[in-house]
């Protein structure tokens, strides 16, 4: 079981990188219908079979690398699904013989899953639309948690109880997974959006970004044929990157105190390397997010923008988890 859930959160991550290399690459409509690409299982390649397929959608022209790049995603999601599948039934049959085993989690999980490939159809039929987009990549954050989470607790993480001093960070703790899942999610409507470069300057955006906020156009889904590339304006672009960058700033002082609180009550070895690895893919976020800015959204640094996001978030779940079981 455990095995089965390890292999899980490497292909949850695998999916996560993957579908960020399809967004930042324009591919999230690679291809035009879903699950298939263009009436086939794989990328037309025939003469014929890409005929075929411009004749009946003559509006989506076949772009082959971003259609691979979109159907590789597809694939690789597809088999996550199916190892939770077989997570859940197995959990369910070994509930009878051990009843601490667990099985609602898993359940669970095959239900985000299947409304994950119910948003990724929807993602297709919809052209982007951003709030589908958006809830498409937090549902793949919140499936790489949960298993992660169910695996901590197939562990069963046995900690020294009733550590005062460690109980003294727990709300700090909590505030800042909420505030880090807060930062995800305006980072996925700024790309939802293709806001990424609306500033290109430091550390907010230019001069003269007070007077053009708008934070109702910013914040809503105005009326559009296809959302590919965008269909808000400038100035709302902007304020999507603005609070992108505000939420960063205050994600680093909440998560910097966790980490100060931390670092002075948590003794236990468990906890420090906990502690330890928050500091690290908090520096290197931050970095990364600065290096995409300055040298214009390389896609490597992007797609690892999106990565150590998924990884600092884990962290924080598995210390959410430990100090609740210490506590």
């Amino acid at each position: 079981m455990r095995t089965l859930v390890k292999l899980s959160l490497i292909l949850t991550f695998v999916v996560i990188v993957l579908g960020a290399h399809a967004r930042l690459t324009d591919a999230g409509l690679g291809c035009p219908d879903w699950p298939g690409c263009y009436g086939h299982l794989t990328v037309p390649s025939q003469p014929e079979q890409v005929s075929a397929a411009q004749s009946i959608w003559p509006d989506s022209p076949l772009e082959s690398h971003k259609a691979w790049n979109e159907m590789i995603h597809r694939y690789a999601a597809g088999l996550l699904g199916l190892v939770i599948l077989v997570i859940a039934i197995w959990s369910l049959v070994r509930v009878r013989q051990h009843p601490a085993q667990p099985v609602k989690l898993p359940l669970f999980l095959l239900a985000l899953v299947i409304f994950q490939a119910a948003l990724g159809m929807w993602t297709v039929t919809m052209n982007l639309q951003p709030l589908i987009v958006m809830g498409h990549l937090l549902g793949g954050f919140a499936t790489f948690s949960l298993l992660y989470l169910l695996l901590l607790r197939l562990k069963r993480i046995h900690l020294p109880l009733g550590d005062p001093k460690v109980r003294k960070i727990g709300g700090i703790a909590l505030l800042a997974l909420l505030v880090v899942v807060g930062q995800i999610a305006l980072g996925g409507w700024v790309a939802a959006n293709y806001a990424a470069l609306a500033c290109t300057s430091l550390p907010i955006c230019e001069s003269d970004w007070v007077a053009r906020l708008d934070i109702a156009g910013a914040f809503s889904v105005p009326e559009a044929v296809t959302y590919q590339y965008g269909a808000h304006d400038f100035n709302e672009r902007m304020t999507m990157h603005v609070a992108h960058r505000i939420g960063a700033i205050m994600t680093i002082v909440v998560v910097g105190l966790l980490l100060l609180r931390g670092y002075r009550n948590a003794k236990s070895k468990v906890m420090r390397s906990n502690l330890n690895l928050i500091t690290l893919l908090l520096v290197l976020q931050v970095a990364l997010g600065v290096s995409n800015i300055v040298f214009f959204l390389p896609l490597s640094v992007a797609v690892l923008h999106n990565a150590v996001g998924a990884l600092l978030l884990l962290s924080l779940v598995g210390l959410n988890y430990r100090i609740a079981r210490n506590a």
